[in-house]
């Protein structure tokens, strides 16, 4: 493998500011990998080589001559085909946007620009980040599923065929992918980035995320893309400049978790069970083992009430003139979306802020909650993309959480922990999982 696909975001930053490797380097070496894994993977719903040098050329370019450069420099990032872009398709998984383009990119491509960063191709997503499964497969075993939606923004992190990317969540969409292919995913809290100019699937539970290899590697991506924006009434003022800094420096005292198995245990296979038993045993001293509230049952319900409904309005015109070409799945969420009543969605709603503060409290004993990222490692077959049920309280109440790729299931198969934190304290909560990142590494060596 080539070394610089191994190098950690902080030393490509590096060895790009200190003259010591071109962007354009960079580039071929991943097109190496693409070229030898991704006809297995299918994991790119758009790569122009060509256009990517292209683009390396221009920042090596411009690097020489002495303007200043941004963070992100001459880094490539894979993004989501949900995402907006002008020089690329975006086709959002489904035929009806075959070989079609938005109008302008997205607000996270204009700030990916700003950064220095180029924006490398687009990755497979599932038909309109719904459940349809796609085409790509799981870097692992490609008898497997890669999870979804954010399939292709996962696998291509897994196959080292892009340093970082970025992948959305509505229910699931980033944490399970994540715990499927083995690598980091990341879902900030509600707000913190600007979703103006990609698909919207439901107003009040899309998130953007990103995947890397590690807690760091992310949190270099994340802190440029967070960031108020007009066009997205969600999105909040929140400083990031002190991201990396809080991820390197870790917490102050040594974390308290509460580990909830939640109602879903039962679904876990064997393995994967033994699996987490043994993580919680390893840090006893800092994992306590709670029953999940009782209120969670009903965020299940209401996240499904909110999501069928906002599918049903924001999808109302492929529905109603291209609806064969939608997939049966599809059909039937919208189908379930409209027939839920204004008083339901109106309920859905007022649960989100009532369960949310009660929920807040927690943070008062404990530096983070701790759960499984999936219900054990990636299905067999591609007919499925998984469960998400122990992702979607977590969109539903807005809250950051990642997934850490610290144990293995059933075939040594990769099985993800779901760190939850408190909503806008994404700073902290990154530091707090970076240190459980490595002491997971202790107890591994």
């Amino acid at each position: 493998m080539n070394e610089i696909v191994n190098y950690s975001v902080e030393e490509l930053i590096n060895k790009i500011s200190n003259s010591q490797i071109t962007s354009v380097e960079i580039c071929e070496a991943y097109i190496e990998r693409i070229n030898k894994f991704e006809k297995d993977i299918n994991a790119w719903a758009f790569f122009d080589k060509e256009l990517l040098l292209e683009k390396a050329k221009e920042s090596d370019a411009y690097k020489k001559s002495g303007k200043p450069i941004g963070p992100l420099h001459g880094i490539p990032v894979a993004v989501k085909d949900i995402v907006g872009t002008l020089d690329m398709p975006t086709e959002c998984g489904t035929p009806i946007r075959k070989g079609k383009s938005y109008s302008q990119n997205a607000e996270i491509v204009d700030l990916l620009t700003s950064s220095g960063a180029i924006v490398m191709g687009k990755t497979v997503t599932t038909e309109l980040a719904y459940l349809n499964p796609s085409k790509t497969k799981n870097p692992h075993d490609y008898s497997r599923t890669p999870g979804g939606s954010s399939s292709g923004s996962a696998a291509v992190i897994a196959s080292y065929m892009a340093p970082l990317s970025i992948g959305s969540q509505t229910g699931g969409s980033i944490i399970r992918p994540a715990s499927y292919c083995g690598v980091v995913g990341y879902k900030p809290s509600f707000g913190l980035i600007s979703r103006n100019g990609v698909l919207k699937t439901s107003e009040k539970l899309d998130h953007l995320g990103v995947f890397g290899k590690t807690v760091e590697d992310i949190a270099y991506l994340v802190k440029e893309l967070i960031k108020k924006d007009s066009h997205d009434p969600a999105t909040v003022y929140y400083s990031s400049n002190n991201m990396v800094d809080a991820v390197k420096k870790g917490p102050l005292y040594e974390p308290k978790f509460i580990f909830y198995k939640t109602e879903f245990w039962k679904s876990i296979d064997k393995k994967s069970k033994e699996a987490f038993e043994y993580f919680i045993k390893s840090f006893k001293k800092n994992i306590e083992v709670h029953d999940t509230p009782s209120y969670f049952k009903d965020i299940h319900k209401y996240h499904q009430i909110i999501y069928e409904s906002d599918l049903a309005n924001n999808f109302s015109d492929y529905y109603k003139n291209y609806k064969s070409k939608l997939s049966k799945i599809m059909q039937n969420a919208i189908a379930s979306g409209r027939k839920h009543t204004a008083k339901e969605y109106a309920e859905a709603i007022d649960f989100m802020k009532r369960s949310y503060d009660s929920y807040k409290e927690v943070f008062e004993d404990y530096h983070g909650v701790l759960s499984p990222s999936s219900p054990g490692v990636a299905l067999k077959g591609l007919k499925s993309t998984g469960s998400a049920d122990f992702n979607k309280v977590w969109s539903y109440l807005g809250t950051p959480c990642i997934s850490l790729p610290l144990l293995q299931g059933e075939n040594n198969l990769p099985l993800g922990i779901q760190v939850i934190g408190e909503r806008y304290d994404d700073n902290r909560f990154l530091g707090v999982s970076s240190w459980l990142e490595k002491e997971s590494e202790k107890f591994n060596e």
